[in-house]
């Protein structure tokens, strides 16, 4: 199972809407097949996995991050396939809970005489497919607010300049990050201040896979020349009636794909709706990176289901300088969001730590 957790991971990022699922098939003691999820349209992990093994599949073990599909999308039920195979025993780390399978996989594999186990690895396959269960279970992406904040909680001094707070090891981090995400949000204000790419660039070398660049703009604020507009992969502007027809038209003669929704009581893009809209387009994973108003709109909501914050050896200090999360807050310390199963790690000389939102009512 540790090997089909390793090659579940590998496949992260690449298989949306489909969960990221890795696959191993043993036959006395030996390793005969593996596999994980290909892009969406290709053959799933255990398919793979059964066409490496052949004929060894039979009687074997086969040992996968999540119960075998039993229904017919772009491709053929998984659990046909290990029928058809005469594997032996099918071990699943957890239940899927989409609506089509939901156990419906295990109860065939039962009926054809596959003994089946759940449970190997339920935990960190969980994990890795965070984005793919809460998709399936509400129809909206996993959202996850990552920043780079000074040790005093700025994102950028008090100019606006915010290159760089972190070091280059963060930075690394970060473009390899962006390749296991769906998509990456960003509000206008810092497509204006900061002008970045949003593109997944590991090692210096733009990926062949992109995530889909969302810009939250509800005045039509952002210039075409912008460089988010350029690069690899698509754009959607997010705005509202607020911003002008021909400004919408120039952001569309730059390449990118103009969304226009109703206003919040703030007159902003309204979030839950703009979730929705991109769970319906197959996002499972959402990454939102700033700046601090926005990401203040997505913790006052209530929208954020993990945090990424980095924080760099630095004092910025100064009245103006933006803070990492702005909006309305807690007005007392009791209403504090807190966070829950928490690791922390370094990155060159920045403090990364990664958790889980626990809301007031809940601590």
């Amino acid at each position: 199972m540790r090997r089909a957790l390793e090659l579940a991971y590998q496949a992260l990022g690449t298989t949306s809407p489909n969960p990221a699922v890795g696959a191993v098939i043993v036959n006395e003691g030996e390793v005969v097949g593996e596999g994980m999820t290909q892009p969406p349209g290709g053959p799933h992990a255990e398919v793979v996995a059964l066409r490496q093994a052949g004929a060894r599949a039979r009687g074997a073990t086969v040992y996968v991050t999540l119960e075998p599909c039993s229904h017919h999308g772009r491709t053929p039920p998984c659990t046909d396939a290990l029928i058809e195979a005469r594997v032996g025993r099918v071990v699943f780390a957890f239940q899927d809970p989409d609506r089509l399978v939901s156990g419906r996989g295990r109860e065939q594999l039962l009926a054809a005489g596959i003994a089946v186990e759940e449970g190997d690895g339920a935990a960190e396959s969980a994990r890795l497919l965070e984005g793919y269960v809460k998709h399936r279970r509400t129809g909206m992406p996993f959202v996850t607010v990552k920043y780079a904040a000074s040790l005093d909680g700025r994102i950028a001094a008090a100019s606006g300049d915010s290159r760089w707070v972190s070091g280059p090891a963060t930075l690394r981090w970060t473009h390899h990050g962006r390749t296991k995400i769906d998509a990456i949000l960003v509000g206008s204000s810092t497509v204006l201040l900061d002008d970045p790419q949003l593109t997944a660039r590991p090692d210096g070398a733009e990926a062949s896979r992109q995530p889909l660049r969302v810009v939250l703009d509800s005045a039509g604020r952002v210039s075409p020349q912008a460089r988010v507009f350029s690069g690899a992969g698509k754009v959607l502007v997010a705005t509202t009636a607020r911003s002008r027809s021909q400004w919408r038209r120039r952001i569309e003669a730059a390449g990118a794909e103009v969304l226009v929704l109703g206003e919040d009581a703030e007159g902003r893009v309204p979030l839950p709706p703009l979730l929705r809209e991109l769970g319906e387009r197959g996002v499972l994973t959402l990454l939102v990176e700033g700046g601090g108003v926005v990401h203040g709109s997505f913790f006052d909501q209530r929208l954020v289901d993990k945090v990424t914050a980095v924080i760099a050896p630095m004092i910025i200090g100064a009245d103006a300088a933006p803070a990492a999360v702005a909006g309305k807050g807690a007005q007392h310390m009791r209403d504090a969001v807190r966070l829950r199963d928490m690791t922390v790690e370094r990155l060159g000389d920045d403090i990364l730590v990664t958790g889980y939102p626990v809301w007031p009512e809940e601590a």
